[in-house]
């Protein structure tokens, strides 16, 4: 039965309410990020050097810390959740697979912030003492949000898992393929869409996450030179600027870091969005 013509008014109303309030903040951020490119010269403000009593505020060491740990985070946990998920349809041990489910949807719901205050109490004294340095780092923020994202990428690895080896069971069976063979040979792949699916929402968490890179990754505005240097990124960057109340070309480069960081998860999510058509299709 149809719903009454009053709901789908009142649904389409406020639809059309929700995304013009998406629409009015994305077009304040595309156009403050235009506005600081405008009043900030041009592309200086990607310049090299972050020094504000020098006048120079130049985001690109910011830009290049983003990427970098968002990577590493990213091929350090894509390929933990993989064996993750590889682990828990192999059901060599029923009792470890169902625990590690429950680990993984028990830190499905940890907060942030107990993940970052851990690892400033357990992981950076274990980096410092074993690898020297001041232990905050790419390296340390890296490892963290890896294990931050892997609940969430073996999650939909698991799903895709899980469904493929519904329909191609049977037919694995029947040829006399192991459960090793089924897994190895029909479904990992038949799964890549899924696979890079999670691995591009695995990119944009790791790329979005604030309190990670701030308690952790060490916030000195510089191009790393190897993983145990001190980074920060754009995220923290706007956390910080905003928490110093500064003007001038500090707020120019936040206005800026706010447009590439929201460019950043659009593309991410169209990206995300291909892939799910691309696999229905086929």
């Amino acid at each position: 039965m149809p719903p009454p013509r009053r709901s789908q008014l009142w649904i389409r109303s406020l639809a059309l309410g929700v995304g013009g309030v998406l629409a009015s903040v994305f077009a304040f951020i595309m156009f403050s990020a235009l506005e600081a490119l405008a009043r900030g010269r041009g592309l200086s403000l990607f310049g090299n050097l972050w020094s504000p009593g020098a006048g120079q505020f130049g985001i690109m060491p910011m830009i290049a810390a983003s990427l970098l740990l968002s990577l590493s985070a990213l091929a350090l946990g894509w390929t933990v959740s993989l064996g993750c998920c590889c682990a828990l349809h192999l059901r060599t041990c029923p009792r470890l697979s169902k625990l590690l489910m429950g680990i993984l949807r028990f830190m499905t719901a940890m907060p942030t912030v107990v993940y970052g205050f851990a690892a400033v109490f357990l992981l950076v004294p274990l980096i410092r003492s074993a690898l020297g340095g001041s232990g905050f780092c790419w390296f340390t923020a890296g490892v963290v949000l890896a294990l931050q994202g892997v609940p969430t990428m073996t999650l939909v690895m698991d799903g895709a898992m899980a469904s493929l080896e519904k329909e191609t069971g049977i037919t694995s069976a029947a040829l006399g393929f192991t459960p090793l063979q089924h897994l190895v040979w029909v479904v990992l792949p038949s799964m890549k869409p899924w696979l890079f699916s999670a691995a591009v929402l695995g990119f944009g968490r790791a790329m979005g996450d604030t309190l990670i890179p701030t308690m952790l990754a060490g916030n000195a505005p510089q191009f790393p030179a190897s993983p145990l240097d001190s980074v920060r990124t754009l995220t923290a960057h706007i956390s910080l600027v905003l928490s110093s109340d500064m003007g001038g070309g500090e707020h120019l480069s936040l206005m800026l870091s706010g447009g590439i960081l929201l460019t950043i998860s659009l593309l991410v999510s169209l990206t995300v969005r291909y892939i799910s058509f691309r696999g229905r299709r086929r």
